[in-house]
């Protein structure tokens, strides 16, 4: 039907209005999809004599001209003026965005590329791009180098300056899939896979790896620079979504997630994916353990203050990009190393400090993606093949030049899945730290991180102690192990006494070293670590040092309870250090501040007093058990008691997460010694008289037999590995059940059930505990 412009002739008002409802016509037909979509549309005269009011810097026009000239079967290598002439005029404010301002699409102004893109410049660009793949007839368009790697400039460009743009890109799944073929072009592999990471970091679906035309292939052709580059957009695509902080962070939520999603995620078969590509964990190890050569003295080292100077100077930017476009450029898969590198006349022209954080900035990428693989279904695939690689000693001696060369300080705590926007000699410095601690993490390959001196060295507090050595030391390769006199433990724990008392890496530290003692308690190992004076150092950090960070105070405490498990030897340096009344209500004034923090160590001590107590034939364990200030404090009962009523307070099935679930397993450990004692019906009637003492009765009891019903629900999951409570507690896991089972018992006249100390009144057991 004809509208009331056309039937109406034109006044200048009327052309006046239209000119400035240009914009609305085409943002109605982009939603539309009726009407104007593009500025091709538009009559070049209408668009010149707007442009000059408007100042679109004569985008639109150009545009139109691309538009013509850029139909089915034409000769791009036409349109190549066009297009750097487009380039130009974006890439200034794309730089500017970059260096200068920090700011976020909302708040920055780019009108040049708003305008690109409200005129139809991105779709047209990606048609342009994919031509070669639309068309079906007659001989195939060409498009050179040089023109690709301008369009894909011009789309990031976008990208970076344009809300909304990288969403749009990430949406069109044909134009993902095909920017993976363009990284087969080694000229233009650093600009496509730049923007491949820029667009799956907005996608809500991961992608799927297997989709990719001719993956193996393709990541077999990637030279070890590309190869690196190319896990920046692996950890996109291997990774679990953040859940964030919310509730769905709790086990509550999980656990209902994992009933509806019962197949492998996308980001487990990417795992696979990538674990069935000829010789791919061969070649990470390789680029995680190149050396790199460093110029002695200070002037080589770049200082965390001048790192955001550095990036903020484009021409540092632009030169380390051309660093790895001539690495890139190099004649042969392996032409990386550092005798090919050297021949590169700009790298000579770099700062020392440059090619270090260079080298380190891939590094980074490479330790992420093989520590994710660590933590996956295939993770005791991976750890065969690491070890067989040498990732451990190839590590360990790029450890005193490279990882820990130096001192930083002055740093925020980053968490695992938190945003960092610290230098990447920071960030290589936990992700080989959290490298470490995943690949300890109960495993039998621990043992790779120390020397073959040092495995002697266990051998012989084995059996100075007369105790039989433990399997898995007794099964570690020593041609796998570290070089020389020190393995990778025994420098990260030198490292760490040396670390600045508020420095963020002691939480990651602690977590590496503790994760070499998890699992069944090793007295060897242990007394290894005593030995190099690790027990002091933590007791110093919780009781003198004044640390306030909580989560550097949970690692300690975590560490500790590893530590001193069972050990008597450590219990006698405890109290050697602990030597004053003031220190010791010090180090219980820490543990109370923060029961979801220390409520391991606390299990630990709980643990190690029961041994105790039946070890009186040794006299060595009566000694210290006599004077152990520690040990004598936990030893009272109403001291345990008050332990156990407050971890079953702080905690709810609503709130239960991975971190606080803990406290429910220390709870339960408490009562399952009390239970092999027969004192059971004590502790639970203990629990109800400080429920009416507190003017509350039932509340406390309903709420640990809803947690119990929970940890039914959670630990008995057919995919639920229990070994590990069953290991760090030396409790069998069989125990675990039937005490968990006795105490939810219905039967009003057992003595054990929670149930028969709630009265009748107060009692709320049959609620669903999924009730939110």
């Amino acid at each position: 039907m004809a509208t009331r412009s056309s039937r109406f002739p034109r006044t200048q008002a009327s052309r006046g209005n239209s000119y400035k409802n240009i914009f609305n016509k085409i943002r109605q037909g982009q939603i539309t999809g009726v009407g104007l979509t593009r500025g091709s549309q538009f009559p070049v005269a209408l668009l010149e004599d707007r442009d000059k009011r408007a100042q679109w810097q004569g985008i639109p026009v150009l545009l139109r001209r691309l538009h013509q000239s850029s139909h089915p079967n034409s000769d791009l290598s036409k349109i190549h003026s066009i297009v750097m002439e487009l380039s130009s005029l974006l890439s200034m404010e794309a730089m500017s965005f970059v260096t200068e301002e920090r700011k976020t699409p909302q708040e920055s102004v780019s009108p040049n590329t708003y305008t690109f893109d409200l005129f139809g410049g991105v779709d047209l660009f990606v048609e342009i791009l994919m031509r070669p793949t639309l068309t079906v007839q007659g001989d195939l368009p060409i498009l050179s180098d040089d023109l690709i790697k301008d369009c894909l400039s011009v789309l990031y460009n976008c990208c970076i300056c344009t809300e909304g743009v990288t969403k749009s890109l990430a949406a069109r799944e044909d134009f993902v899939m095909f920017l993976f073929t363009l990284m087969s072009n080694k000229k233009v592999f650093l600009q496509t896979a730049t923007l491949i990471e820029d667009i799956l970091s907005v996608r809500k679906e991961i992608i799927q790896l297997e989709e990719i035309p001719n993956l193996a292939s393709l990541v077999q052709s990637f030279n070890q620079q590309q190869l690196a580059n190319f896990c920046r957009i692996l950890s996109v695509t291997i990774s679990e979504p953040d859940m964030g902080v919310d509730d769905k962070h709790t086990l509550l939520a999980r656990s209902t997630q994992q009933k509806t999603n019962t197949c492998p995620s996308c980001a487990e078969s990417n795992q696979v994916a990538l674990l069935n590509i000829p010789g791919f964990i061969e070649r990470l190890c390789k680029l995680a353990t190149r050396k790199v050569t460093e110029a002695a003295g200070a002037s080589a080292r770049l200082e965390l203050e001048d790192w955001h100077s550095w990036l903020d100077n484009a021409l540092v930017l632009d030169a380390l990009m051309q660093l790895a476009i001539e690495e890139a450029e190099q004649n042969s898969t392996e032409s990386s190393d550092e005798s090919s590198l050297s021949s590169s006349p700009l790298r000579h022209r770099l700062p020392q400090s440059m090619k270090i954080v260079h080298e380190i900035m891939y590094k980074v990428e490479v330790l992420y993606v093989l520590c994710v693989l660590l933590m996956g279904r295939q993770k005791n695939q991976v750890h065969r093949m690491l070890a067989e690689f040498k990732l451990i000693p190839g590590l360990n001696n790029l450890f005193d030049k490279l990882i820990w060369r130096r001192q930083t300080s002055g740093h925020v705590l980053h968490r695992q899945n938190q945003n960092c926007d610290c230098s990447p000699e920071i960030s290589f410095k936990i992700q080989f730290l959290r490298l470490l601690q995943s690949f300890s993490d109960h495993h039998e390959n621990k043992y790779l991180l120390l020397s073959g001196q040092e495995l002697n060295e266990l051998s012989d507090i084995y059996l100075n102690a007369n105790i039989i050595e433990m399997e898995a030391l007794n099964n570690t390769d020593r041609n796998l192990v570290c070089d020389g006199k020190k393995g990778l433990l025994t420098r990260l724990i030198s490292v760490m006494r040396k670390e600045p008392i508020d420095s963020s890496f002691r939480f990651w530290q602690a977590r590496a070293v503790e994760s070499f003692l998890r699992g069944t308690p090793s007295y060897a190992d242990q007394v290894f670590l005593l030995r190099r004076g690790l027990l002091e150092h933590i007791l110093y950090c919780i009781i003198d040092s004044g640390c306030k960070s909580h989560d550097v105070l949970q690692s300690y405490f975590d560490l500790l309870g590893e530590l001193m498990k069972f050990n008597i030897d450590a219990f006698k340096r405890f109290n050697k250090y602990v030597n004053t009344e003031e220190k010791f209500q010090m180090f219980l004034t820490q543990i109370n501040s923060s029961l979801v923090d220390s409520n391991m160590l606390v299990r630990c001590i709980v643990l190690s007093l029961d041994r105790f107590e039946s070890q009186t034939k040794d006299m060595k364990v009566v000694e210290v058990f006599s004077v152990c200030r520690l040990l004598s404090y936990m030893a009272q009962v109403e001291n345990r008691l008050s332990f156990l009523f407050r971890l079953t307070s702080i905690i709810n099935v609503q709130t239960l997460t991975q971190e606080n679930v803990s406290c429910l397993n220390t709870s339960l450990v408490i009562l399952m010694l009390a239970r092999r004692r027969g004192k059971l019906p004590f502790y639970l009637s203990a629990l109800q008289e400080k429920e009416y003492a507190e003017k509350y009765p039932g509340c406390l009891l309903n709420n640990f037999h809803n947690l119990l019903r929970f940890w039914q629900h959670h630990y008995l999951n057919k995919d639920k590995d229990s070994t590990c409570l069953e290991n760090s507690s030396c409790i069998p896991f069989t125990y675990w059940m039937e005490t968990v089972s006795v105490l939810l018992g219905s039967g009003r006249s057992s003595r054990c059930a929670i149930a028969t100390y709630i009265d009748e009144a107060y009692r709320d057991l049959d609620r669903d505990f999924l009730e939110l």
